[in-house]
């Protein structure tokens, strides 16, 4: 089977799921369902409490006959200790840390594995930006980061499963043998429930940058608003210059990013471009509750983006990302509406007298500082890489 990841497939059903108990009570029901085979392919695989859980299922499953298949990131996942991991493969679960192009054990260069993608029984797949550990999931200590996933039902379930087969035999998306064959017929899904879904990928090793294509066709095509939350916001000139398009032509934006954050450096290049966010008139919100991981935007109430994807060039030149747009107006509503809820009740708007109060000389040297580091180790990193949008 060769996968085109540009065809939408419209026999789904789509359901938005937020990070928290409700998010990993529900993975736990479906893998204890389970009955022939799982994939998880995630760039964390914490050894914390939400970790121990989704493993305990994981190896329920595999102990009555369920192929188990984890793949998560050798950098992001670096501190699975060998016990864990041997209590995995003890109970026949077949698990490896994604491969770099190189690396030892003093550095770990390019191409991480950062997309998020759970199938079971090639039915039902999973796809956003939690990973599985604490920080995603309500515990008695905290409460989840600010994420968002989509389960999908029908056949876009078994392209995952396939592109998973792939990625497990060779780390590619194009090999020809698979390790079960996929005899799974599609589902049914009522007529008014259908969602047409199309798969999106970036890595640049196989010149896949459709992710960001989307993105800019957002932002190309939009007649009347594009709402985007997303936890690393440092958008490269070409995204901002299609943004600068968009409001030309009367087009509402509005950018929901992180208040609190976990990566410093990033936050401070973010803030950096707040004054340019402002000067064009884009609508700007920081969250404030917790930390904000998510990644979804949505376009004139119709096309949903949601996955693992920051627009960032991290995200588009250096890791292996996927997301899924998703065309339903219901659905793209709801989306909207839950956005709106969010930015109301657990937001602060970041306006020119805000910013000009959070902003002195020093501040504003360390946020250029950040930007311009982070700008130039992905200019170093990704030279050779053509874009092909």
């Amino acid at each position: 089977m060769t996968m085109s990841a540009k065809e939408y497939r419209s026999n789904n059903r789509v359901t938005l799921i937020k990070s928290g108990k409700k998010y990993f009570n529900r993975l736990i029901e479906l893998i204890h369902s389970s009955q022939s085979i799982i994939h998880i392919q995630t760039y964390i695989f914490q050894e914390d409490e939400t970790g121990k859980k989704v493993s305990n299922s994981l190896i329920e499953a595999a102990k009555r006959g369920v192929k188990v298949f984890i793949l998560t990131d050798g950098y992001a996942s670096k501190s699975i200790s060998k016990s864990f991991k041997k209590k995995l493969i003890d109970a026949g679960i077949y698990f490896r840390f994604f491969r770099p192009l190189w690396s030892s054990n003093l550095f770990y260069f390019t191409r991480r594995l950062h997309h998020k993608i759970i199938v079971i029984d090639r039915q039902t797949g999973i796809v956003g930006g939690l990973n599985i550990a604490d920080r995603y999931n309500d515990t008695d200590k905290s409460k989840a980061w600010l994420d968002f996933a989509v389960i999908i039902e029908g056949e876009t379930a078994r392209e995952l499963n396939q592109l998973c087969n792939n990625m497990w035999e060779g780390d590619s998306y194009e090999t020809n043998g698979n390790i079960i064959k996929s005899e799974t017929s599609s589902m049914y899904v009522p007529e008014n429930e259908k969602s047409d879904i199309r798969i999106r990928l970036n890595d640049w090793i196989w010149h896949k940058n459709e992710i960001s294509a989307t993105y800019i066709e957002m932002f190309r095509t939009a007649k009347k608003q594009v709402t985007v939350l997303c936890s690393y916001f440092i958008p490269g000139m070409f995204i901002r210059r299609q943004m600068l398009r968009a409001i030309k032509r009367g087009v509402k934006i509005i950018v929901v990013a992180a208040g609190p954050s976990d990566v410093w450096l990033a936050k401070n290049a973010e803030r950096w471009l707040y004054d340019w966010l402002i000067r064009n008139k884009i609508e700007l919100y920081e969250y404030q509750k917790n930390v904000l991981h998510g990644k979804i935007a949505v376009c004139d109430g119709n096309l949903v983006t949601v996955g693992s994807y920051n627009i960032n060039n991290l995200s588009a030149y250096a890791s292996i990302e996927l997301n899924v747009d998703i065309k339903n107006e219901y659905f793209a509503r709801k989306v909207e509406e839950t956005i709106k809820q969010i930015i109301e009740k657990e937001c602060i708007k970041i306006t020119h007298q805000h910013h000009k109060q959070t902003k002195n000389i020093f501040k504003q040297f360390a946020r250029w500082l950040s930007y311009q580091f982070i700008y130039v180790i992905f200019k170093l990193l990704t030279i050779s890489f053509k874009r092909k949008i």
